[in-house]
């Protein structure tokens, strides 16, 4: 886990990267949000 900073700025060094932030998650961001989190990165593994 990084500072939002830092996920920004790696995000404009991935090509084709995709950042998505959830509200107020702090670090469980992909446990709380699971179901936004699934549907985004199975959308992302498709392409």
């Amino acid at each position: 886990m990084v500072p939002t900073q830092n996920s920004v700025d790696l995000a404009r060094r991935v090509p084709n990267g995709e950042l998505v932030l959830y509200p107020d998650a702090g670090h469980g961001g992909i446990f709380q949000f699971h179901g936004q989190f699934v549907e985004t990165a199975l959308e992302f593994l498709e392409r």
